[in-house]
């Protein structure tokens, strides 16, 4: 891995992916990625999107939980539910290391869609924020690999450091 490392604790919580179009996707064992076009078997899986890998901290479903929003992973359509990485704060074109192969480059963040309120009502309007929305990130496949729980995630910026990711 170039510059960087393991962030100190940061692992996949949750691994999800789902063949067809529904809000929320199931929990898996493990996941695969492919190369350029995102996870094996998941609808959003395709060739030259920057949405082909959503990322979201639990951290943020435990905040949602608190404001009276109970959620699980896979529940607002992430793929894969981190734990110990401000995925945020991130720039953009990041590199997070996924397990010992996986690797995907951030893209910007998740834009809250209007089926969220459907998962809970006022869902959509608990993850927008004055300062941008709050729904996750996404990513594009750079490097495929098997992805489970409990794997480790190692972050490399940017070089030279994108800019603060936008909404996409």
């Amino acid at each position: 891995m170039a510059a960087g490392g393991v962030a100190a604790g940061a692992v996949v919580e949750a691994v999800c992916a789902s063949p067809g179009h529904t809000m929320s996707k199931p929990v898996r064992d493990a996941v695969v990625l492919v190369a350029g076009l995102g996870i094996d078997g998941d609808v959003h899986q395709r060739a030259g999107s920057p949405r082909q890998v959503h990322l979201l901290a639990a951290e943020l479903l435990d905040e949602l939980g608190a404001e009276g929003f109970p959620l699980g992973p896979g529940q607002v359509g992430e793929n894969l539910t981190t734990r110990g990485l401000a995925l945020h704060a991130l720039g953009e074109g990041t590199r997070l290391h996924l397990g010992p192969d996986a690797v995907v480059e951030l893209t910007g963040l998740r834009t809250p869609c209007r089926q969220l309120d459907a998962v809970h009502a006022g869902l959509r309007d608990a993850m927008r924020t004055p300062s941008g929305p709050r729904a996750g990130v996404m990513s594009t496949v750079v490097a495929g690999g098997t992805v489970r729980p409990g794997d480790a995630i190692g972050v490399e910026p940017a070089d030279p450091p994108g800019p603060p990711l936008r909404p996409i």
